[in-house]
């Protein structure tokens, strides 16, 4: 559902798509294609993707998809949660980020 009716913001490494999902809790997922490269590679980025939201703060009732692009893989863990905390800051996804 997010991926047809979503709405989305991109950059070079993340492409980040969003919607209220009427819950009391926010989702999410990670979509990391074999275009990305070799296994080892794509769930190193899930790993860190997912201690990434582990320490953001996002605003509750989205359901949010981030998906990765090939760029991503020579990225490291500061590089890549600057990109993700500028995608929610834009959304306004941030708690605080009104």
């Amino acid at each position: 559902m997010v991926y047809q009716r979503g709405k989305v913001w991109a950059n070079s490494l993340v492409v980040m798509k969003a919607m209220p999902n009427g819950l009391s809790v926010s989702r999410y997922g990670f979509s990391v294609t074999k275009k990305v490269g070799k296994a080892v590679q794509r769930n190193r980025l899930k790993r860190l993707l997912r201690e990434i939201m582990k320490r953001q703060s996002p605003k509750l009732g989205w359901d949010i998809v981030f998906i990765v692009r090939p760029a991503a893989v020579n990225a490291d863990y500061h590089k890549l949660e600057g990109t993700v905390t500028k995608l929610l800051a834009r959304a306004q996804l941030l708690e605080g980020n009104e």
